[in-house]
């Protein structure tokens, strides 16, 4: 076995809607493994106090300003990065928003607004970064996804739904451009404790109902998700794409029986 089976250095990695929560912590991550990260956002105040943690790697984190909303800021981000590191090797999609309320009280635009970031957005991403994988012959690209998918919750409908399309948009991106070297590949975290979801796990009753139905009984933290968006980015991952890989402490791996004891259930006959 090659020891640079997960080896990411030098890479050239870019991460959209990288300034804080999942993406902050992946780009974090790949800069402490030795690749070059680029992270965008619409925020410049926040994407300069997330690169500003970098600044003893190797290759301290860059940033650009970049909408998902307009396809134009998006091909013109990624045009920038390719003029000066020449290519673009992993692309991790990470921006995202959401909205949480029973589904007959969202608006017409509160809807589109969640579709338009969190769907079209990360397709207009990956296509434009697919165009520069497909000429360059390789690449990695890894979206990143939601449980909700495979288990919507309540009142966050419109987020499940454009969730479930960015699955879709991973395997149907896998079957067109594998022929041409690239892999796309989702992560589908569970529970993830981060500077906005704070809040609400600070409920008692949420943690408790968290703890009923993840078998490992904590709360998942972003750090939890770096190790996968490594391994997919990386030649150990060479044989996967069109993958959806739930990171969420087993929380979709059952259901909890609520009855505690033993009892018997034989039928008499």
């Amino acid at each position: 076995m090659s020891a640079n089976l997960f080896n990411v250095e030098d890479t050239i990695i870019l991460v959209s809607g990288g300034s804080r929560g999942i993406g902050f912590a992946m780009a974090e991550a790949f800069a402490e493994q030795g690749a070059q990260v680029i992270i965008t956002g619409r925020n410049e105040d926040a994407l300069i106090e997330a690169c500003e943690s970098s600044e003893n790697f190797r290759y301290p984190i860059t940033y650009r300003i970049c909408d998902v909303a307009s396809e134009a800021v998006i091909n013109a981000c990624v045009e920038d990065v390719v003029a000066e590191h020449g290519r673009i090797d992993t692309l991790i999609n990470s921006a995202g928003i959401n909205k949480r309320m029973p589904a007959v009280e969202y608006t017409a635009d509160e809807f589109d607004q969640i579709m338009h970031i969190n769907l079209r957005g990360a397709f207009l991403m990956s296509q434009a970064v697919g165009k520069v994988m497909i000429k360059q012959g390789s690449g990695n690209q890894i979206n990143i996804d939601s449980l909700s998918t495979h288990m919507p919750l309540t009142q966050i409908l419109p987020y499940a739904m454009s969730k479930a399309g960015l699955s879709n948009m991973t395997r149907g991106l896998a079957l067109e451009w594998g022929k041409h070297g690239v892999r796309v590949n989702a992560i589908a975290p569970g529970f993830i404790l981060t500077d906005l979801t704070q809040k609400m796990w600070a409920n008692e009753n949420m943690l408790a109902w968290h703890k009923v139905t993840t078998p490992l009984e904590r709360m998942g933290q972003v750090d939890d998700l770096v190790g996968t968006a490594i391994f997919l980015a990386s030649a150990g991952s060479a044989f996967i794409t069109g993958q959806i890989i739930r990171v969420d402490g087993g929380a979709t791996a059952g259901t909890h029986w609520p009855i505690a004891g033993n009892f018997d259930v034989t039928h008499n006959t």
